[in-house]
């Protein structure tokens, strides 16, 4: 505890009196000066003794004293020490008025207590006090260290909540709550996500103080790791500003928990070039070898059905953007996804944030996951059904809700997207060909400007979205041009007369009571279309041609 006016007057040595303030001596001291000019505030930077022989000054003038101390407890002097034997044999009574008056402790000093003695009081308590914090920290540090040790994060966020007498909590990379401690804190820490998110945004190292609302705790939030982007996220609350002690735990729990969640860069190129090594002999029908290197790093994942995902970031024009956001207008609504994944979603490089996404979500839930950055490409390996393959998901979610929000304010240029295709749920034995289902999908993710495409979704669904491809509107339009052109004259509706045909499967008396007309009438209008194209009606790849390029036709 630093001294205090109190701890000074009871310093047997110094020998000083109280003449005014008695009930103001419990505030900390910064620091003792000695001044004699007749203004020091200046020279004043709040919580000082300031030591006094009046030798300027005319003590015993009540107008000169009150404006004196008044201008000394406006600029936080805590008190004043006044030398008798000096210049005056006794405290003038306009001083003792004065400081009454202002609430400030006035301390008389006898002539044989020297300022100096006073001086080394103050400086030695000081010292010890900061002796103490430092001892106090270095014990903080080795018992956080013990506590991190045997009980991990969880048992580091125990030890830091007590020496701090607060609370702690832990997030990951995209601001959810890993863990708090006590259990109790779990409500405050979700309600500082926010904050969380804003901070991951400044350059690291970074931290910031959050004033929660009145008669709630002051909180104060670091980021963890070294790299450009933290890997996590710590929070403190606590009653009060922490002191010496308290801030030597909290620097101490960000330094382990640093080194608990920050791998280095040689073990994370390591554990990639064994996920890559395990990757290719799943894609070359070698599960068993994959599985001997995979050893218990990636060994479960191989042992139950996984998902593949492949993805890649695109750039794209605003005009493209521009068209695939009007294309999206009639797609069905995604899943509205948590506000830690529209924050995530808002980042520079999207491969590098799903890797973390994904990264993050098995970690929480224990699950092993296999990622494998290929050049502009990510290949992911994870659990059906897992939290990594879901925290994929709602982060693709995440980018349609902030990319459908943000389209029409594209400025012109080239901006970077995210695509991801999902293969259906596959065994070590049918790696290669989820690998093909995910490309498949990434390349219909692309064409359809969306973030993530399921191979699943696409076989269950229809092929009709698929034509609304540049390359079948222009081969639509070559093919049935020369109909076109021969309605605009205005001699028969052989495109109408022909999809009614198709659509009725040859059917003469039902597709010609559909469009109003004699069947004979039908039949003459098929001729001139198999004139006119070249082409026979009897094949049925003619027929499946234009039914097609009807069908792309209709998409415009």
């Amino acid at each position: 505890m630093p001294p205090t006016l109190a701890s000074l007057v009871h310093h047997s040595a110094l020998k000083l009196t109280v003449r005014a303030g008695e009930d103001r001596l419990d505030v900390p001291v910064r620091w003792a000066h000695v001044s004699e000019l007749a203004d020091p505030v200046p020279y004043m930077e709040g919580g000082e003794l300031l030591l006094i022989t009046a030798l300027k000054l005319d003590a015993e003038d009540p107008e000169t004293m009150r404006r004196y101390v008044r201008r000394l407890a406006g600029a936080g002097v805590v008190g004043l020490g006044f030398a008798v034997g000096v210049n005056y044999e006794e405290t003038p009574k306009a001083l003792v008025d004065a400081a009454d008056e202002e609430g400030l402790p006035l301390l008389e000093v006898p002539r044989r207590t020297p300022f100096l003695a006073i001086s080394k009081a103050v400086s030695a308590a000081i010292a010890a006090d900061q002796y103490r914090a430092v001892t106090a920290g270095f014990a903080a540090q080795r018992e956080l260290t013990r506590q991190a040790q045997t009980g991990g994060p969880e048992g580091l966020l125990a030890g830091l909540a007590s020496q701090v007498d607060g609370w702690a909590a832990l997030y990951d990379a995209s601001g959810a709550v890993v863990a708090t401690a006590p259990e109790w804190a779990g409500r405050r820490a979700a309600r500082l996500t926010g904050d969380v998110q804003k901070l991951r945004d400044r350059p690291a190292p970074a931290s910031s103080v959050v004033g929660g609302p009145e008669n709630e705790d002051r909180v104060e939030l670091h980021t963890i790791g070294t790299g450009r982007r933290p890997r996590a996220a710590l929070a403190v609350g606590t009653a009060a500003a922490p002191g010496t002690a308290e801030r030597y735990a909290v620097h101490s729990a960000i330094a382990l928990l640093t080194l608990t969640t920050e791998r280095s860069r040689s073990l994370q190129a390591a554990e990639q070039r064994v996920g890559a090594a395990v990757l290719r002999m799943l894609l070359a029908g070698e599960p068993d070898h994959a599985r001997a290197v995979a050893g218990d790093l990636y060994g479960e994942l191989l042992d139950a059905p996984f998902r593949m995902m492949v993805a890649e970031r695109v750039s794209v024009s605003a005009s493209a953007a521009l068209a695939r956001a009007e294309a999206r207008k009639g797609a069905p609504p995604v899943e509205r996804p948590s506000a830690a994944a529209l924050a995530a979603a808002d980042t520079g490089d999207p491969l590098a944030v799903l890797a973390d996404v994904v990264e993050s979500a098995a970690a929480r839930a224990g699950e092993a996951v296999l990622v494998v950055p290929e050049g502009e490409r990510l290949v992911v390996l994870a659990a059906d059904g897992g939290a990594a393959a879901a925290a994929c998901g709602e982060y693709a979610a995440a980018l349609e809700t902030a990319r459908a929000g943000i389209r029409e304010k594209v400025p012109g240029g080239e901006e970077g997207e995210l695509v991801v295709g999902l293969s259906a749920p596959a065994g070590p034995i049918a790696a290669s060909a989820a690998y093909k289902q995910a490309e498949q999908a990434l390349s219909v993710a692309r064409r359809r400007g969306r973030v993530l495409v399921e191979h699943e979704r696409m076989a269950a669904g229809s092929v009709l979205p698929l034509l609304a491809d540049d390359a079948v509107r222009a081969f639509a339009d070559g093919m049935l041009r020369p109909l076109y052109e021969h309605d605009a004259t205005g001699r028969g509706d052989l495109v109408a007369s022909l999809r009614a045909w198709l659509s009725k499967h040859g059917q003469w008396d039902a597709a010609a009571a559909e469009l109003g007309v004699h069947r004979h009438t039908l039949r003459y209008r098929m001729r001139r279309v198999e004139e006119i194209l070249g082409r026979s009606l009897d094949d049925p790849d003619v027929r499946m041609e234009l039914w097609l390029a009807l069908k792309a036709a209709s998409t415009e």
